[in-house]
């Protein structure tokens, strides 16, 4: 009989971790080996249409406005007992919020497999909430990683290394390849961009200044010296945005950025693109490197995270240090002078990506895991 498997998320907001949420859960309920069930602490968000698409009945809610509500209590309690009538043999959280939230609920539940997710490193969360959600840790049996460098930073706050299993995210090829008959003077178009420049594309979100679009910026305006053809997209939204176009305006490039917002149509503006960047000064590992790749498009982004663990230097991109606009916008430039060599970059970097980060690999990975949990715990069937 089937066992069954909870995915727990914060929210259904475009965003990487919410993405791979959706995507794992789609890939569980298609592969059959577990009953698949999925919840939440807020309903909302533009991934939620999509969610509802999988078949899996009703999406509960535990809505939470902070681990300081009173109400927090309670809604562990509920989660408890549902994960109790249910039979929910695993319990697997997704970030920050549900880390908290579901290892205590599947604790006091006494799931046999409770699995929480770990996917940054530093610059994202106060020094107290680092604090709460390493206690977190302690209820869970395992932490997923998305990168050997988030590993290294889990050891080094005093995590158990035997607790920590690295698990790639998974990207599904089909989300960047262009529509049927596909037009790059129509994408353009419909993108508000003009034709006859040659686009050089960062895919981030607005909300944390991690992202570090300035440094983004800087380079353009050096990339601009040497390649005057050179025009700069910024897909993403936030509350950053404005102050992004004013600093692009006092940067003298403005009427060469092009702020377009969420993107809805990711796999037309990265083929329209030739180089792709990214200039975090923090992350875990990156989901637009791996699109960047996937699109065949080269890569130029900084040593954060697991950039190393995705990019081959000089192969697939280049790495460059965080906050140097110098080294960014040289290697940029470079790869647009020489746009065969930026194409046979892009060429083996799909590879790998079909290679080693696939929708499959990721699979067979995660049911691996619960099922490796569940021999040793004696994980109830139902």
């Amino acid at each position: 009989m089937k066992r069954n498997v909870l995915q727990l998320i914060n929210s259904f907001d475009q965003g990487g971790t919410e993405r791979q949420t959706v995507q794992l859960t789609r890939l569980l309920k298609e592969s059959g080996r577990f009953g698949v069930r999925l919840a939440c602490l807020n309903d909302r968000g533009a991934l939620r249409a999509e969610a509802g698409e999988l078949g899996l009945g009703e999406v509960r809610e535990y809505r939470l406005t902070s681990f300081k509500d009173p109400s927090f209590p309670r809604q562990a309690r509920r989660l408890a007992r549902y994960l109790r009538e249910e039979r929910i043999s695993v319990v697997h959280a997704h970030d920050f919020y549900t880390n908290v939230f579901g290892m205590t609920a599947a604790a006091l539940a006494r799931t046999p497999a409770r699995v929480a997710s770990k996917r940054d490193i530093r610059g994202f969360r106060t020094p107290a909430e680092d604090f709460v959600e390493r206690c977190s840790f302690r209820l869970a049996h395992r932490v997923v990683v998305n990168s050997e460098a988030v590993g290294r930073f889990l050891v080094d706050s005093g995590v158990r290394p035997a607790k920590i299993v690295t698990l790639y995210n998974g990207l599904d090829m089909r989300r960047v390849e262009p529509p049927e008959g596909f037009s790059p003077a129509e994408a353009l178009g419909g993108l508000g961009l003009p034709e006859g420049r040659r686009f050089v594309t960062i895919v981030a979100n607005t909300h944390n200044p991690v992202k570090d679009h300035p440094t983004f910026l800087r380079a353009a305006r050096r990339v601009k010296g040497r390649v005057p053809r050179a025009a700069f997209v910024v897909a993403g939204e936030g509350p950053l945005l404005e102050e992004l176009r004013a600093y692009a305006d006092e940067l003298g490039i403005g009427e060469d950025t092009f702020f377009v917002g969420r993107c809805r149509r990711v796999a037309e503006l990265l083929a329209v693109s030739e180089v792709c960047v990214l200039s975090s000064t923090a992350e875990g590992f990156s989901n637009s490197i791996l699109e960047y790749m996937a699109a065949a498009r080269p890569v130029v982004a900084t040593d954060v995270g697991g950039a190393r663990e995705a990019i081959a230097e000089g192969e697939t991109g280049f790495i460059v240090p965080p906050g140097d606009d110098e080294a960014l916008g040289a290697r940029v430039a470079e790869l647009l002078e020489e746009p065969e060599r930026a194409r046979r970059m892009g060429e083996r970097g799909r590879s790998v990506v079909a290679e080693r980060f696939s929708c499959e690999a990721q699979l067979a990975n995660v049911e691996g895991l619960y099922e490796s949990l569940l021999a040793r715990r004696g994980g109830a069937t139902v």
